[in-house]
């Protein structure tokens, strides 16, 4: 009985992934979860009492994973600059996923402030594999340019959903080299930018060729 409902519980969740995939947060409702089931309405409610239940699970179960992603690419990069380059790209490139977007727009807007809390909590603690990177470059608060950098992560991922005339790929390299060299590698300094002439937009300060 026990593996029964495990296993019940584990095909919600993957109906749930799909349907954030396939429609967003819109799409995620417990008619839909019982078609993709096969289950009841009501035998869905006896897995999860609400939608934030659900998506707080998902949460728990999808941003440990999420992480592992993360630091399987800061693993692969060699220098401390390419770990920090990995941090930014591999988060961006989730966010990119409409089932994370879905899931992060969700639980900032409809889970209570306790789960909310929870949720923030597992999403922090991507910070902590970029602090001894970041004490590798000679930052003397690596905690504090940890949550600094975090803070371009968000601004880009913020940029990327906007209606910005800017592709994802040159939100990914603004976001890479504001984080590795600040504002002074910034469009006039020869970083290409839509419209600049250059492709690819991917230079160093200076004009380049990263």
């Amino acid at each position: 009985m026990a593996e029964h409902r495990r296993m019940q519980r584990g095909a919600l969740l993957d109906a749930a992934r799909s349907l954030l995939t396939e429609g967003g947060v819109q799409a995620l409702t417990f008619p839909a979860l019982a078609e993709r089931t096969g289950l009841a309405r009501s035998s869905v409610y006896e897995y999860f009492r609400s939608r934030a239940a659900l998506v707080e699970e998902l949460c728990a179960v999808d941003l440990p994973l999420w992480a592992a992603e993360v630091a399987g690419a800061m693993d692969a990069a060699e220098t401390p600059r390419a770990k920090v380059e990995a941090y930014v790209r591999t988060q961006l490139a989730l966010a990119s996923d409409e089932r994370h977007r879905a899931v992060m727009a969700f639980s900032a807007g409809e889970l209570d402030e306790a789960a909310r809390e929870r949720v923030r909590a597992a999403h922090g603690g991507l910070m902590d594999m970029v602090v001894d990177v970041l004490a590798e470059l000679g930052h003397a608060e690596p905690r504090v340019v940890a949550a600094l950098l975090q803070g371009v992560v968000d601004a880009a991922v913020r940029c990327a959903a906007s209606p910005l005339p800017w592709s994802a790929d040159v939100i990914a390299d603004l976001a890479v080299h504001t984080a590795l060299d600040g504002v002074a590698c910034l469009p006039g300094n020869g970083l290409a930018v839509p419209g600049d002439g250059h492709a690819g937009g991917r230079q160093q300060p200076g004009g380049s060729a990263a």
